[in-house]
């Protein structure tokens, strides 16, 4: 009986020690990955199209102009979509992230377990959109040379699931305000996937220097230069 116990102790401080070294290990990754660049030679460019991260801490946005370089964000995320938009609104703001997390919790305090849950082992991937005026509460801004905007214009686009007409799917949900909405997005999101990844894949894809792998926003927006 003795033996049988000190067995089971021991298996139990193992299993102890397994599930301590599962963040731990995420961490250590999400430091590695925030550190080692992706796109190393890319510079700034004098001149260009700038678009803007805004962070509140946690997660990240990238807030693109409505049209630039002979691409217009319009016709894929109509205003009638949102509630009471500006009409003179002249960026779009996009983020993206785990379905539960984005629509049951339009305050930090609504943060459930299972909300949390369905963050770390994934769910379905929604876009969220605003209509930004201005963008001045972004925290860091990136210059993008014509080309380089147009494939990230279009990484941004291939995530937005279409219907069979080629129209992006608005999703019934009434939005944090009047000037945001969500659609249904292609993909999952997970604690591997996050929001703020999905910046930094899409950034890699433009050809932009970015962090290899940011699940965290800080790993992400240290990157760029701060807005004046």
């Amino acid at each position: 009986m003795a033996r049988r116990r000190q067995n089971s102790q021991r298996w139990l401080g193992r299993a102890v020690l397994t599930l301590a070294a599962i963040p731990a290990l995420y961490l250590l990754a999400a430091l590695l990955g925030s550190l080692i660049p992706v796109n190393r030679g890319w510079q700034e460019p004098d001149q260009g199209v700038t678009i803007y991260l805004a962070d509140n801490g946690i997660h990240s946005d990238l807030i693109l102009p409505a049209a630039a370089a002979g691409l217009d964000w319009h016709p894929l995320v109509p205003q009638r979509d949102f509630a009471a938009p500006d009409p003179a609104a002249r960026w779009v703001a996009f983020g993206s992230g785990e379905e539960r997390v984005y629509l049951e919790t339009p305050r930090w305090r609504d943060i459930k377990p299972k909300t949390i849950w369905s963050g770390l082992v994934g769910g379905r991937r929604v876009m969220h959109v605003e209509w930004v005026d201005n963008p001045g509460y972004a925290v860091r801004a990136i210059r993008l040379r014509p080309e380089e905007y147009r494939r990230l214009w279009a990484a941004i686009r291939s995530d937005f699931a279409l219907d069979v007409r080629g129209r992006s799917q608005h999703l019934t949900h009434p939005g944090y305000g009047p000037t945001d909405a969500f659609y249904r997005a292609t993909g999952k999101a997970s604690a591997i996937r996050t929001c703020n990844s999905w910046i930094a894949d899409r950034l890699r894809l433009a050809g932009v220097k970015t962090s290899l792998w940011p699940p965290f926003v800080q790993g992400l927006v240290w990157r760029y230069r701060e807005t004046p």
